[in-house]
Parts: C-alpha cells; structure tokens; sequence
C-alpha cells in the first residue's frame, strides 16, 4: 500500500468516525426532557458544549472531504495557497491539511 492509499484510508475511516459522533451528538442534544430548572441548566450548558464539538466535527469533515478531493484531483500533498510540497511529516500529522507549514502560519 502507498503513503497515498494509506492517508487515503486514514481519511475515510477518521471521516466514519466523526459522521458516527455527530449522529451520537444530534441523538444527545434531541433528548433532553427534563423538567427540574436546575437540570435543564447543566443539560443546556453541556449542550453548548456538544454543540461546539458538533461544529468543529464539521469543519474537520469539510476539510476531509477536501482532502479527497484533491487525492482525487492528483493534488494531493501540495500547498492549495503556494502549491508547494507539503511535508511528508505534516501530512502525517494532519493528513488533510491544505497548507504547508509557512502558509498555514500565515493564515492563522
């Protein structure tokens, strides 16, 4: 198997992984219905918190499907800003970034 099929399958599996919590974080934000005040508090606050997960399982989602995108594409592994190679250890770390290291800190 290739470094590229290798990220390829990191990217699919990790996109399973984050659509199944996502399900699992619709399931938990729909299912309260308590009626104590003070619970319904701690239950809204913990849903603020499941929502920010949900909305960044989202942003990675967007940015995996992009990522195969570009496998698909054949421009996979090069800077979307300077078109530059990205790192093979950045890639592995983050396997679907679109920026090499001096452009990601750029856009940060």
């Amino acid at each position: 198997m290739t470094k590229l099929e290798i990220r390829k399958k990191a990217l699919l599996d990790r996109l399973k992984e984050l659509d199944s919590r996502l399900h699992d974080i619709d399931a938990e934000l729909v299912s309260h219905t308590n009626a104590d005040w003070d619970e319904m508090a701690v239950e809204r606050e913990e849903d603020e918190v499941l929502e920010g997960q949900g909305n960044q399982g989202q942003a990675e989602i967007a940015a995996i499907r992009a990522a195969l995108a570009r496998i698909k594409e054949g421009e996979y592994g090069f800077c979307t800003k300077c078109g530059v190679a990205i790192a093979e250890e950045r890639l592995d770390l983050l396997p679907h970034t679109p920026f090499c290291a001096r452009c990601a800190r750029e856009v940060a």
